[in-house]
């Protein structure tokens, strides 16, 4: 079968993925990527002591990339077969309170940007501005102060000349310099490689609740060094969340409740979008099965494919556990980390693509519970192919005190087999909707690559409304121009219902889909809450405490219009 790519995808492929020579021109097509892609992973075969499988999982491999059923994480499309060979998306680097430990962050995030990965740091440990330097007497410069350091290099350093690096800068809620952080974004020239997240403590919720202070607590002393009121706190998060859109927060106990591998240390940070914890040069390589694939033909409509499903997520699994054996990680630390955890994060896209084409509505109690069953499906059959690749190729080496190693459990390969990320340029590819987001507009813009604007018209439109018996181009063109379909007397109430966009859910109804997926997920959840133009600092509030009260493990809430670059913009001037 030929390979079908949308117009956006062959150009994202182009601008970023498909080999080129010394003058920059394509000499790779899309088809042959996937090949270079399968080719590549299906090594580790070979390397694991079963080279007859190489052929048979090189061909399953490009047929699962090729029919747009799966995609691995970008830097393996990108570097799979190629001469850099670093596959893995996201790293977490520590940051020490010496200016050794500083500098040796700066440089080994300049190499992990470079192969085309992104980074996540707590800066949590280094002395609070104007605390003391005992070697010569002077001030400390305090978090923010070097956190520019590392903005700085990351924009003169382009990701193997192929995108911006990004980062993830995380502060505990209890460290002294807090209030400087939380509204470091309030200008829009600051920061701008970095999304930034507090890490809120179960003691600050508390706090909050009971509406009294909380212990601020100096990092290089260990010790009480002043209060603060956390409901001021927590305000201030809230608003400079709608005004800038940042900081996010994340739920740190919460998330070490998780850790599978506690002996190892506690987790700190998390990759740049705030879905994968993970410990001191830990990497993740992360990927997504496209859900809007996983269906099939039922009594004139459509009905998911769960024999299918459950197939594509063992192969999955099996891909990635080869990809952490063919990746060439830029130090001997994050390739120690990466052998020694195995962690993988399979994920889903296009599940709103799903939810349409089995008539459910995006935010409503049935498609919260179809969210539950589906990613608990996942998650069950993922542990399954881990423990069958245990016995195959023997559990991660740290499975020694961790939540694996004890009577009656059975050994795993990896230490997590899933996350759900965001698959911003993955669902372009794919041309399905992006992670467990709902559509964003019917008919959008998007700005990808240095300013190259990419218009989308939801493809399911034109398909739904043949399979009802509505389809006419003036409806299509309607739609195209911005125009909503509730305006449409040809478009019946029940299918109207079904083409839920961002805006038009509340902010429960985000929340409650992404502590949904979070139940069955090993590691996080990306998802962002959109909020339309006109909400409120209350609106933000609410949406935090619901993230906390449902189980999340973190929340990012987005208004729209409040940064310059928006990724997606909106035909329809109600939410532009």
């Amino acid at each position: 079968m030929a390979l079908r790519l949308s117009p956006g995808a062959i150009t994202v492929l182009e601008k970023r993925y498909l080999k080129k020579d010394d003058s920059g021109r394509v000499v790779e097509s899309p088809d042959g990527m996937f090949r270079r892609v399968a080719g590549n992973i299906a090594q580790a075969e070979s390397l694991l002591g079963r080279p007859e499988n190489a052929s048979r999982y090189e061909e399953a491999f490009y047929g699962l990339m090729s029919r747009l059923e799966f995609l691995p994480n970008s830097p393996t499309l990108m570097n799979a077969g190629r001469r850099l060979q670093q596959l893995a998306a996201c790293f977490v680097l520590p940051v020490d309170d010496s200016l050794e430990s500083i500098f040796k962050a700066v440089k080994n995030t300049a190499l992990i940007h470079q192969s085309g990965g992104g980074t996540g740091f707590s800066f949590s440990r280094l002395r609070p501005a104007d605390d003391i330097v005992s070697s010569t007497g002077g001030a400390a410069s305090g978090p923010v102060s070097f956190m520019r350091v590392f903005n700085a290099a990351t924009e003169a350093i382009k990701q193997g000349g192929t995108r911006r690096g990004a980062n993830m800068g995380i502060l505990r809620v209890d460290h002294p310099d807090i209030m400087q952080f939380i509204t470091v974004k309030d200008d829009p020239s600051e920061f701008r490689n970095f999304n930034l997240s507090v890490a809120v403590t179960d003691s600050f919720m508390r706090a909050l609740e009971e509406g009294g202070p909380y212990e601020l607590v100096n990092p290089r002393t260990g010790s009480p060094c002043g209060r603060l009121p956390a409901g001021e706190v927590f305000d201030l998060i809230a608003w400079s969340a709608w005004k800038s859109g940042e900081p996010g927060v994340i739920f740190i106990e919460r998330i070490n409740a998780a850790n599978p591998t506690p002996l190892l240390g506690p987790f700190e940070a998390t990759n740049p979008c705030g879905e994968q914890p993970l410990l001191p040069y830990e990497p993740c390589n992360l990927g997504s099965i496209n859900l809007g694939r996983m269906v099939r033909e039922e009594r004139g409509g459509w009905a998911l494919d769960w024999d299918k499903l459950g197939t594509t997520v063992a192969l999955s699994v099996r891909f990635l556990d080869d990809v952490i054996e063919m990746s060439k990680y830029p130090m001997s630390e994050i390739d120690a980390m990466a052998r020694g955890n195995r962690k993988v994060g399979l994920g889903v896209m296009g599940f709103a693509d799903l939810l349409v084409r089995l008539r459910l509505r995006y935010g409503s109690e049935e498609s919260y519970e179809f969210a539950r069953r589906l990613m608990k499906f996942i998650s069950e059959r993922a542990w399954e192919t881990s423990r069958a690749l245990a016995r195959e190729r023997g559990p991660f080496p740290n499975i020694r005190g961790s939540v694996f190693d004890g009577s009656g459990v059975s050994p795993v390969r990896n230490a997590t087999v899933t996350t759900i990320a965001p698959t911003g340029t993955l669902s372009i590819i794919a041309a399905c909707s992006s992670g467990i987001e709902p559509f964003f507009s019917l008919s959008f813009v998007r700005q990808v690559l240095n300013g190259i604007e990419i218009p989308e018209v939801n493809p399911l439109v034109a398909e739904v409304a043949k399979e009802e018996g509505f389809h006419n181009e003036s409806l299509i063109e309607h739609v195209a121009g911005g125009g909503d379909m509730k305006d449409r007397d040809e478009v019946p109430e029940r299918i109207r219902d079904v083409f839920v966009t961002a805006y038009e859910l509340p902010p429960e109804a985000h929340i409650r889909m992404q502590a949904a997926f979070q139940e069955h997920t090993d590691n996080a959840v990306s998802k962002t809450i959109n909020l339309p133009p006109d909400a409120s600092v209350e609106d933000v509030r609410a949406a935090y405490l619901a993230a906390w009260g449902l189980g999340c493990k973190g929340v990012t809430v987005y208004r729209s219009g409040t940064r310059a670059e928006q990724v997606l913009t909106c035909k329809s001037p109600l939410y532009c």
